[in-house]
């Protein structure tokens, strides 16, 4: 028999999404005799919790990123295709692309991650746009850019304050490192660039609808990074729901705040794939899944990270953060290993590390298992836990680099204005289609 009908006859798994659960599925399976496809709309895998460093121009796209294909080069047994998933048959065990094309599997495995929520407002991103992707991040930071260039022309102070006016929806993790990052950025990467403005007179405000900021962590810690920002200039206010975005003003609490950019870190959404699954699902849309990580009636099929609402250990869902869908990508993987080996699947059992947050330069919180702690030593762990995450030994060494020169410096070197001031539309939720990434 010939080697291409060997290959042929291995279980074939079949990997929706490049992310952390995606991927690490996809690399835990080297070994396995199976033959693994990973499709994805974006040819990178993307390192999410430091796009915030690519908004705010500490980091470039690429210090963040790394090809799918050049990750899994050396794995003989897997392929890479570039492509947007449309439909999922379960019945037939069929996925079908935007393309027409479709793939069979034995084994699938959705990793497909969220989007940012609008609660019901989906207008809203034209004004606010949220920090999900690359070019999230490029809009974002280009907006705030763009703000400091208008304000240095701009005659009237009316005008001119909100140009300086910067608005951050949303007290969790994202919203907490972009207030601080923002507020940096005008202090002291800006602060002797203009001569007509002084960056450090930008308003900076961070809107939570809750009663504090970072809710799963502890009250100490949420606590203290409420101080901590107001130490570098945020304004923070919590109680503060957001009612209405327009051009150039947002509606919270009763009051209108004149800002010419507002950013989004308030909610997620899963992808719109899972309602084909025919699996319960949650009010993110995300799938319940059962101890192994599947959906139910469907052993086969695995759902991971974002995509999946998982509730079998004390202390509620899991959160969605990258160390859960890593394990989750690696506990599928050895699921089917051990389907082909005839053993019985063990149920998931989530490792909690802990929850880092980072709110500025030297400033950080850690709730590392029993311990609570705040301040510089907590920003090395933050530091040096991002980095080894990294995928790449070129993207470790740069961002180190560039880490060490921005902390001795001040200096943020991604200032630079390239791309198309107008937000771009999702495609991809406008036509209904499915955004994996």
């Amino acid at each position: 028999m010939s080697p291409e009908r060997v290959e042929k006859k291995k279980p074939h798994v079949l990997i929706i999404g490049g992310g952390f659960g995606g991927l690490y599925a996809a690399r835990a399976l080297k070994r396995t005799p199976v033959r693994v496809t990973l499709i994805d709309r974006r040819n990178h895998h993307l390192f999410q919790p430091m796009l915030y460093q690519v908004a705010t121009a500490a980091l470039n796209p690429s210090d963040i990123a790394a090809p799918i294909r050049s990750v899994l080069r050396n794995q003989p047994n897997a392929e890479v295709l570039l492509g947007e998933v449309e439909s999922i048959e379960p019945a037939r065990r069929r996925v079908v692309l935007t393309d027409g094309a479709d793939f069979t599997y034995d084994y699938l495995i959705v990793a497909t991650g969220a989007r940012h929520s609008y609660f019901g407002h989906d207008e809203w991103e034209l004004f606010a746009p949220g920090l999900k992707s690359i070019e999230d991040a490029l809009t974002i930071r280009q907006r705030v850019l763009l703000a400091f260039e208008k304000a240095e022309r701009e005659p009237d102070p009316v005008r001119r304050q909100a140009l300086l006016t910067f608005v951050v929806v949303g007290g969790g993790p994202t919203g907490v490192e972009m207030a601080g990052a923002v507020a940096e950025l005008r202090r002291y990467a800006l602060r002797r660039d203009f001569r007509r403005i002084d960056p450090g007179e930008a308003t900076v405000l961070l809107l939570e609808g809750g009663l504090r900021l970072l809710p799963s962590y502890p009250q100490s810690l949420s606590d203290k990074a409420k101080l901590e920002l107001r130490r570098l200039g945020v304004e923070v206010r919590t109680e503060t729901l957001v009612t209405n975005i327009r051009p150039g003003s947002v509606a919270a609490a009763g009051w209108t705040i004149p800002s010419q950019t507002i950013i989004w870190a308030a909610g997620n959404v899963a992808s719109p794939v899972l309602r084909c699954l025919e699996a319960p699902l949650d009010n993110a849309g995300r799938a319940i899944v059962e101890p192994d990580c599947t959906v139910p009636g469907h052993p086969e099929i695995f759902v991971l990270g974002d995509a999946a609402l998982f509730n079998h250990q004390p202390g509620g869902p899991l959160p969605g953060i990258c160390p859960v869908a890593i394990q989750m990508g690696q506990f599928a993987a050895r699921s089917i290993t051990c389907d082909l080996k005839g053993r019985s699947r063990r149920a998931f059992k989530y490792w909690d590390k802990g929850q880092l947050s980072v709110i500025g330069r030297g400033r950080a919180v850690a709730d590392i298992w029993k311990l609570h702690f705040a301040g510089f030593f907590a920003w090395l762990i933050w530091t040096f836990v991002h980095i080894f995450f990294l995928i790449g030994f070129r993207n470790r060494i740069l961002v180190m680099i560039q880490w060490a020169w921005s902390y001795l410096t001040f200096g943020r070197g991604a200032r630079l204005i390239t791309v198309d001031s107008n937000p771009v539309v999702p495609a991809a939720r406008a036509s209904g289609a499915v955004r994996v990434s």
